[in-house]
């Protein structure tokens, strides 16, 4: 008998002659980008604009984009890392030191800010133009809504949007939402997320097990 496993993970373009969706974690170069199976990204001219969507993501820094499994990822999304970060307690934000002739000592016994890695959960949502500032975490199941700033982190399964993004509401109850967070059916195998997908495609959480 046939096993039910769906697409394979590690195509990088699932869809048949259709290159602007690919999964995403088989098309980044990036090791400071950790993608998840299945989550994919859609752009409207050229996936490959992906990493070019991660601004300020300096190797020296360190931070990573952790994305998790069964992500969407809408075109034109942007991540904003810490490398765009300044002094916002000194007297003056300017970055004096970069330009050196005389300026070069300007940092010594300073650092500037850093607000960790960014992580996006799993089944997470991410519309259009999208922005999502530095150390941001975004739990599993929410929703970001097209446009939104997103400078604080976000709740599992909540949707938010706006600037500054705002919880507009909960998907579900806490107690729905625990038991989704129980299960974390994206870690099922392959076979098993197939034979619950009449469920997963429904709004019966507690037949989820």
């Amino acid at each position: 008998m046939h096993k039910m496993t769906g697409p394979d993970p590690q195509l990088s373009y699932p869809l048949p002659n259709y290159n602007r969706l690919c999964f995403l974690k088989n098309i980044i170069n990036n090791p400071n980008i950790i993608v998840g199976d299945y989550t994919y990204y859609d752009d409207f001219e050229d996936v490959s604009n992906f990493e070019k969507n991660v601004k300020y993501h300096f190797d020296f820094i360190g931070d990573k984009l952790i994305i998790g499994k069964f992500c969407m990822i809408a075109s034109d999304v942007t991540f904003i890392m810490n490398g765009a970060n300044h002094l916002t307690d000194a007297i003056s934000t300017y970055p004096f030191a970069i330009f050196g002739n005389g300026w070069e000592k300007a940092m010594e016994g300073k650092s500037y800010p850093t607000k960790g890695d960014t992580i996006i959960g799993n089944d997470v949502w991410i519309g259009h133009k999208v922005t999502i500032m530095p150390g941001i975490k975004i739990g599993d199941g929410a929703i970001i809504a097209t446009n939104a700033t997103v400078v604080k982190d976000v709740a599992p399964y909540s949707i938010v949007g706006g600037n500054p993004a705002r919880e507009i509401r909960k998907r579900f109850s806490d107690e729905e939402i625990a038991h989704l967070l129980d299960i974390k059916w994206w870690d099922w195998e392959p076979e098993k997320i197939s034979q619950n997908l009449h469920k997963l495609t429904g709004k019966q959480i507690f037949e989820l097990e």
